[in-house]
Protein backbone atom coordinates (compact mmCIF):
# COMPACT_ATOMS: atom_id res chain seq x y z
CA UNK A 1 0.00 0.00 0.00
CA UNK A 2 1.29 3.57 -0.97
CA UNK A 3 1.99 6.56 1.35
CA UNK A 4 1.39 9.68 0.48
CA UNK A 5 2.22 13.46 2.59
CA UNK A 6 -0.93 15.75 3.47
CA UNK A 7 0.37 19.43 3.90
CA UNK A 8 -1.98 22.35 3.99
CA UNK A 9 -1.10 26.21 4.80
CA UNK A 10 -4.47 26.28 6.71
CA UNK A 11 -2.67 24.75 9.53
CA UNK A 12 0.09 25.42 11.36
CA UNK A 13 3.54 24.22 8.92
CA UNK A 14 5.30 20.91 11.00
CA UNK A 15 8.17 22.57 13.62
CA UNK A 16 9.70 19.51 13.31
CA UNK A 17 10.85 16.38 11.39
CA UNK A 18 7.06 15.05 10.72
CA UNK A 19 4.39 15.49 8.61
CA UNK A 20 0.99 17.25 9.37
CA UNK A 21 -0.90 14.00 8.34
CA UNK A 22 0.09 10.55 6.39
CA UNK A 23 -2.42 9.25 4.28
CA UNK A 24 -2.08 5.30 3.06
CA UNK A 25 -5.53 3.81 1.93
CA UNK A 26 -8.22 5.57 2.99
CA UNK A 27 -6.84 6.27 6.31
CA UNK A 28 -5.11 9.11 7.77
CA UNK A 29 -3.11 9.53 10.57
CA UNK A 30 -2.85 13.39 11.77
CA UNK A 31 -0.15 14.74 13.90
CA UNK A 32 -0.27 16.09 16.76
CA UNK A 33 -1.90 20.28 16.47
CA UNK A 34 -1.30 22.78 19.29
CA UNK A 35 -3.04 26.12 19.37
CA UNK A 36 -0.76 27.37 16.84
CA UNK A 37 -2.53 30.27 14.05
CA UNK A 38 -1.42 28.84 10.97
CA UNK A 39 -0.66 32.53 9.48
CA UNK A 40 1.43 33.55 12.38
CA UNK A 41 3.21 30.39 14.02
CA UNK A 42 2.31 31.96 17.06
CA UNK A 43 0.47 30.45 20.21
CA UNK A 44 -2.62 31.76 21.00
CA UNK A 45 -3.66 32.73 24.41
CA UNK A 46 -5.91 30.99 26.77
CA UNK A 47 -6.91 27.07 27.12
CA UNK A 48 -10.41 27.55 25.46
CA UNK A 49 -8.66 29.40 22.21
CA UNK A 50 -5.56 27.20 22.20
CA UNK A 51 -8.22 24.10 21.81
CA UNK A 52 -10.55 25.64 19.29
CA UNK A 53 -7.48 26.28 17.10
CA UNK A 54 -6.24 22.64 17.67
CA UNK A 55 -9.63 21.75 16.48
CA UNK A 56 -9.48 24.56 13.59
CA UNK A 57 -5.85 22.61 12.50
CA UNK A 58 -7.15 19.32 12.69
CA UNK A 59 -10.05 20.20 10.50
CA UNK A 60 -7.62 21.92 7.72
CA UNK A 61 -5.86 18.71 7.46
CA UNK A 62 -8.50 16.38 7.45
CA UNK A 63 -9.56 18.76 4.74
CA UNK A 64 -6.33 18.95 3.17
CA UNK A 65 -6.48 14.92 2.75
CA UNK A 66 -10.13 14.94 1.73
CA UNK A 67 -12.14 14.19 4.28
CA UNK A 68 -13.83 15.82 7.46
CA UNK A 69 -13.32 15.55 10.98
CA UNK A 70 -16.24 13.57 11.10
CA UNK A 71 -14.41 10.52 9.42
CA UNK A 72 -12.15 10.50 12.75
CA UNK A 73 -12.10 7.23 14.61
CA UNK A 74 -9.56 7.96 17.24
CA UNK A 75 -8.61 11.60 18.88
CA UNK A 76 -5.73 11.18 21.33
CA UNK A 77 -5.73 14.69 23.64
CA UNK A 78 -2.87 15.72 25.84
CA UNK A 79 -3.44 18.38 28.28
CA UNK A 80 -1.26 20.10 30.65
CA UNK A 81 -3.69 20.53 33.46
CA UNK A 82 -6.47 17.74 33.80
CA UNK A 83 -8.70 20.01 35.54
CA UNK A 84 -9.58 21.61 31.80
CA UNK A 85 -10.78 18.09 30.24
CA UNK A 86 -14.91 19.99 30.56
CA UNK A 87 -13.35 22.48 28.56
CA UNK A 88 -12.33 19.94 25.97
CA UNK A 89 -15.44 18.29 26.21
CA UNK A 90 -17.51 21.50 25.42
CA UNK A 91 -15.15 22.79 22.70
CA UNK A 92 -15.27 19.16 20.99
CA UNK A 93 -19.44 19.27 20.94
CA UNK A 94 -18.85 22.23 18.26
CA UNK A 95 -16.67 20.09 16.32
CA UNK A 96 -17.89 16.70 16.29
CA UNK A 97 -21.42 14.77 16.88
CA UNK A 98 -22.36 11.35 17.50
CA UNK A 99 -21.51 8.70 17.18
CA UNK A 100 -18.40 10.41 18.65
CA UNK A 101 -14.60 9.10 18.02
CA UNK A 102 -12.96 6.97 20.27
CA UNK A 103 -10.76 9.01 22.34
CA UNK A 104 -8.08 9.03 24.46
CA UNK A 105 -7.05 12.13 27.43
CA UNK A 106 -3.40 12.15 28.61
CA UNK A 107 -2.09 14.49 31.61
CA UNK A 108 1.12 15.55 30.41
CA UNK A 109 4.08 17.68 31.96
CA UNK A 110 4.33 20.14 29.41
CA UNK A 111 4.11 20.54 25.43
CA UNK A 112 5.72 22.13 22.65
CA UNK A 113 5.97 26.06 22.59
CA UNK A 114 4.13 26.04 25.78
CA UNK A 115 1.20 24.40 24.92
CA UNK A 116 -1.71 23.59 27.17
CA UNK A 117 -3.16 21.03 24.96
CA UNK A 118 -2.74 18.87 22.07
CA UNK A 119 -4.52 16.39 19.84
CA UNK A 120 -3.44 13.97 17.25
CA UNK A 121 -6.61 12.05 14.88
CA UNK A 122 -6.57 9.05 13.17
CA UNK A 123 -9.20 9.43 10.05
CA UNK A 124 -11.06 7.01 8.15
CA UNK A 125 -12.06 8.47 4.64
CA UNK A 126 -15.28 7.27 2.68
Amino acid sequence: MSRSIVSTPSAPAAIGTYSQAVKTGSTVYCSGQIGLDPTTMQMVEGFEAQTVRVFENLKAVAEAAGGSLADAVKLTIYLTDLSNFATVNEVMSRYFAEPYPARAAVGVKELPRGAVVEADAILVLG
